[in-house]
């Protein structure tokens, strides 16, 4: 028995549904079913009987929820009291690309710390990839990451946001009038890769080797703001999501389409496993609801001749 466990089992009894209680714990609703049948299992009881998607406790179910009930309030009066006297309660750690930390995250964070003061959050920034394996291991609560990998299903997660990726040059580069490019088109470019961490450089130079070519990869940047001022110079070529270059219309900076186009997914990640705290259940609601009341649209923010 876990404290996830009875916590699943108790919101699916208060929500009589295990498709409302996943939706309400950011859970998968298999890890409800999964965690109920186990404790069914240890305990040899029957918790629920079922009428079509209604959930409805047994009276061996209404005894062992009134017990669970207590034992939750009791570690969360727990919890609470001992935070309250160290006067110390840890941050919410969070990963992100070095990319959606500079565009796409500062707003969300401004508005959570405007409602939720009193909870410290931690930014760490690392590509997708290794702040997946971060979460894994419990040195990151959750990481805002390209969801396109191969083992993304390992992770709870959500969907926030759908781009597609395309070819920043300068309005100068020779391919800067094209409606798209392909991967023939790049093949010779000087192209700026993110950093080794990245998913989104996965999916680019699988594509470059499924149609045949090699991509000329000059540098590796962490960094939009140096990308933008070797792209500048006309010589460069990078690759960036969609909804960033809206604001590039006065740069001197153009996004092409890639031909076919690579559609990406970005979203939160967090560990199956994990306990979530309260502070972590209000950041992944937050973050879920502001972006389905505003739906995300990736912005450059205002530097001084930043592109």
């Amino acid at each position: 028995m876990t404290l996830n466990q009875l916590r699943y089992f108790c919101t699916a009894s208060r929500c009589h549904s295990i498709t409302k209680a996943a939706e309400e714990l950011y859970v998968t609703q298999p890890t409800i079913s999964m965690a109920i049948r186990d404790l069914e299992i240890e305990f040899g009881i029957s918790l629920f009987s079922r009428k079509g998607n209604q959930l409805s406790l047994t009276q061996e179910g209404e005894s062992f929820y009134k017990k669970a009930t207590y034992i939750l309030q009791y570690c969360n009066e727990l919890q609470a009291d001992y935070s309250s006297m160290s006067r110390i309660k840890p941050p919410l750690r969070i990963g992100i690309p070095p990319m959606l930390s500079t565009v796409f995250f500062p707003e969300l964070l401004t508005a959570f710390h405007e409602k939720h003061p009193e909870i410290a959050v931690v930014l760490e920034e690392y590509g997708s990839v290794r702040a997946c394996n971060l979460v894994q291991d419990d040195t990151l609560d959750v990481a805002l990451v390209n969801m396109e990998q191969y083992n993304i299903d390992k992770f709870h997660n959500t969907v926030l946001a759908n781009d597609q990726v395309v070819f920043c040059v300068s309005n100068d580069h020779r391919l800067a009038e094209k409606k798209s490019v392909t991967t023939k088109d790049m093949a010779k470019e000087q192209l700026i890769f993110f950093n080794a961490d990245s998913v989104q450089n996965q999916i680019l130079k699988m594509r470059f080797e499924m149609d045949g070519h090699t991509p000329n990869i000059v540098m590796r940047s962490s960094q939009i703001y140096t990308t933008l001022q070797f792209v500048k110079t006309g010589k460069y070529g990078c690759f960036l999501y969609s909804s960033m270059t809206d604001n590039f219309s006065t740069s001197n900076v153009t996004g092409i389409p890639l031909n076919p186009p690579v559609r990406i997914k970005i979203g939160m990640v967090w560990k199956k496993s994990k306990y979530i705290s309260g502070d972590m259940l209000t950041f992944l609601h937050f973050t879920r609801m502001y972006y389905k009341e505003s739906p995300i649209t990736i912005k450059v923010f205002s530097y001084p001749n930043w592109i």
